[in-house]
């Protein structure tokens, strides 16, 4: 096991971590390792969240026109974030929520095919099990198989679910390679964004994804509890909302129309009240994204998981999966035997750096604010 570094990451990790750490107040008192799990807010997305909170408690609902825009704010950030159309985003809690809307609005049939991987968050491997009691049979492969190996299962599948990037062991997939065996084998495009977005360029236009689905709390550095859902415009009309209440119909605003027409849009996924504190947060911190440019996030990112992998390794622990330019991505799990990860996790929060114990396994996500040096004092905190 092992890795390539990206030779042009260590000039774009200085330029980025030094021109940005004071965006997070979280360096004052941690070395934050668990972007993976649930992010520190950037004060600018802290900062939009309370003006709404004492907007609200000083004015009540007389700014409600603000909190439309920013509904919509959200859309077109995250639209352009991911290259799509803001009409093709729906506002949803949480990842989760999005994969159902997939997996439960699609009109299934008795011998259908799914295309899953092993290694998936169970988000996005349950609801597709689920659809084992209506008859629809479950392809398992693992992240590992060939290219050649998908193609063979997305034979007469009708969809196919995989993570953007793995949440244990960091394995980013090549989307645009697996789009184009899904659009040539007529099988829709599902794709667990979360661990990903925010830290990795995504183009679903490119990369022919008809679903994506992703939280804020994590790679985009936004709260928790809002998140965003894509669905490719021509296949709005074909799933079903999950939920329905009065804000999925088209003229939700005319209380007592009746009307049952739904919105000409991914709107249609939304149903009632939103989040706007976390709408709001959200808003902040896709255009936070995209000031700094996912690109260079991305090449930062990549030199950190590089710089660690490496550091841990030269210590003696073994590093989960194998590591290259093209497959790297946040996420570094390491172990090393004779050593249980609840020990390691100590000796890390002995020096306030803050890591997760996964499955026998410690995950480590390093998001671009965080220096190079501390990368090497978390190596030499490692027991």
């Amino acid at each position: 096991m092992g890795f390539e570094r990206n030779g042009a990451a260590a000039e774009t990790e200085a330029q980025l971590w030094q021109r940005y750490r004071d965006e997070f107040p979280v360096t004052r008192n941690l070395i934050y390792l668990n972007h993976a799990a649930v992010a520190p807010l950037a004060r600018r997305t802290a900062d939009a969240m309370k003006q709404l909170a004492d907007d609200v408690c000083d004015f009540g609902s007389l700014h409600y026109s603000s909190w439309v825009d920013a509904y919509q704010a959200v859309r077109c950030a995250a639209a352009k974030l991911i290259h799509a159309d803001p009409s093709e985003i729906a506002l949803v809690k949480n990842t989760s929520e999005g994969i159902s809307v997939i997996a439960n609005g699609l009109d299934w049939n008795a011998g259908d095919v799914v295309v899953a991987f092993r290694e998936e968050f169970p988000a996005n491997s349950l609801p597709w099990k689920r659809l084992e009691r209506e008859g629809v049979e479950i392809r398992w492969l693992s992240v590992a198989d060939s290219l050649d190996r998908i193609d063979e299962a997305v034979r007469g599948a009708r969809l196919l679910a995989i993570s953007f990037v793995q949440y244990l062991s960091g394995f980013r997939a090549n989307l645009q390679a697996i789009g184009e065996i899904c659009r040539r084998r007529e099988c829709f495009f599902f794709v667990d964004a979360i661990q990903g977005l925010g830290a990795f360029p995504l183009d679903v236009d490119l990369c022919h994804i008809d679903a994506l689905a992703a939280d804020g709390h994590k790679w985009l550095l936004g709260p928790e509890g809002c998140g965003i859902l894509y669905v490719r415009r021509e296949w709005q009309d074909r799933i079903d909302p999950l939920e329905f209440g009065w804000t999925n119909v088209a003229r939700y605003n005319e209380y007592g129309s009746g009307n049952m027409e739904l919105r000409p849009n991914a709107g249609r996924y939304e149903c009632g009240t939103l989040n706007t504190a976390g709408c709001f947060g959200l808003r902040a911190a896709i255009e936070f994204a995209l000031e700094v440019g996912v690109e260079r996030i991305a090449a930062a990112v990549q030199g950190l998981g590089d710089r660690l992998a490496a550091g841990a390794m030269a210590k003696g622990y073994e590093l989960l999966g194998t590591r290259t330019a093209e497959s790297g991505a946040g996420i570094v799990s390491i172990r090393r035997e004779g050593v249980a990860a609840r020990q390691v996790m100590g000796a890390l929060e002995e020096r306030k750096i803050l890591a997760a114990p996964r499955m026998g396994w410690v995950r480590m996500s390093p998001h671009f604010y965080i220096s190079p040096e501390e990368i090497d004092q978390v190596v030499e905190a490692l027991p």
